[in-house]
């Protein structure tokens, strides 16, 4: 008998539970044999303890097939104290060096750039995760004088920037057979000229794929001027974390973004979360949309073997974003968990 899948439900902060619920009525639609289990990390964690999840956390996690989250992010408490404090100690810490966020425009829903449909926005995001700009490498000294200084370091590694760039490489030749590298090495004269080195090593082993070498900033341009022409995009730290914004713009906004924290082959759990952030604004209105989130499960369930069933559920929110319900944000005016309910249905008629 197949032992069920464990995934732990960390819904976080702002609307965090509210798409973590949706995401949650869907998983358990797909008869999947589960065992779910709520973490209540988050800002309340670290008004009640001081931190933002208990000193073994790593631990705990390393328990479970898979971790979905929802946001993490609270307006009482500093950025870099919810950030550090849990999403990238988890992906520090777990090693999950792969970030990937599939930018594609679902049918129905409305792209910002003027007679542009899904046929013209269909990119997947490589982002390398635990280095690169975002290694917490520097510090500040002579704090609060005129001769303060803050120094932030960027790290980059010969093995960090290759097991991505090859990882990249394979979806490329699973796909439309074309990998853009994102770089600055113009400006940035060590790491991104190694960056750009690895990848043409690594080119050589991978024939069938047509490489490209794009300035970062040149890239957001295109991204906005000829979608179309992108395939997969490989990227540091920094510069997938901004593409995939201007991304998410690109396939609807915020809400609909997904995202796999992977470290591919290594029987490390994953860590599944929508793109956006927590928004406090609309939490508790029950208006946020749940996309990014079911996305988000679905990237879960293909990741951990279970194909048919993220099939089904994205063939469900496919239905509903070509006839509804969607949320205000996409041009509907249904509820977070109207949409949930709508997806979940259809996941089980296909089951």
């Amino acid at each position: 008998m197949t032992r069920p899948l464990r995934v732990a439900l960390l819904p976080g902060d702002g609307v965090g539970p509210e798409v973590i619920a949706e995401a949650r009525r869907v998983l358990e639609a797909t008869g999947v044999a589960l065992e779910l289990e709520e973490l209540p990390w988050g800002s309340a964690f670290w008004r009640e303890h001081g931190r933002m999840m208990p000193e073994d956390a790593l631990e705990i996690v390393r328990g479970f097939d898979a971790v979905l989250l929802g946001a993490v992010g609270d307006a009482s408490l500093p950025d870099d104290v919810t950030l550090w404090g849990l999403l990238l100690e988890l992906r520090q810490g777990l090693d999950l060096w792969a970030n990937v966020r599939p930018a594609r425009l679902l049918p129905g829903i409305p792209c910002p750039l003027a007679g542009r449909g899904p046929d013209d926005v269909d990119m997947l995001f490589i982002r390398e995760n635990t280095e690169g700009e975002y290694s917490g490498v520097g510090g500040r000294a002579h704090r609060g004088t005129s001769a303060e200084v803050a120094i932030e370091a960027s790290v980059f590694t010969r093995a960090g920037c290759d097991r991505v760039v090859r990882y990249a490489f394979e979806h490329a030749r699973e796909r439309r057979g074309v990998l853009t590298s994102a770089t600055k090495s113009n400006a940035s004269r060590y790491g991104y000229t190694l960056w750009d080195e690895v990848v043409r090593a690594a080119a050589a082993d991978f024939p069938e794929v047509r490489v490209e070498h794009v300035l970062v900033d040149a890239l957001c341009a295109r991204m906005v001027l000829d979608p179309a022409s992108i395939d997969v995009v490989v990227a540091s730290n920094l510069f997938g974390d901004v593409l995939t914004d201007v991304a998410a713009a690109l396939q609807g906004g915020l809400g609909v973004a997904a995202s796999a924290n992977v470290a591919p082959d290594s029987g490390t759990p994953g860590l599944f979360e929508p793109v956006h952030g927590s928004a406090p604004d609309i939490a508790g209105q029950g208006v946020a949309n749940p996309t990014g989130a079911i996305w988000s499960t679905a990237l879960l369930l293909e990741h951990t073997g279970h194909a048919d069933a993220a099939a089904r559920v994205m063939s469900a929110l496919e239905s509903a974003a070509r006839h509804g319900p969607k949320t205000r944000d996409v041009g509907g005016e249904a509820s977070t968990r109207e949409v949930g309910e709508a997806v979940a249905a259809r996941v089980a008629d296909a089951t």
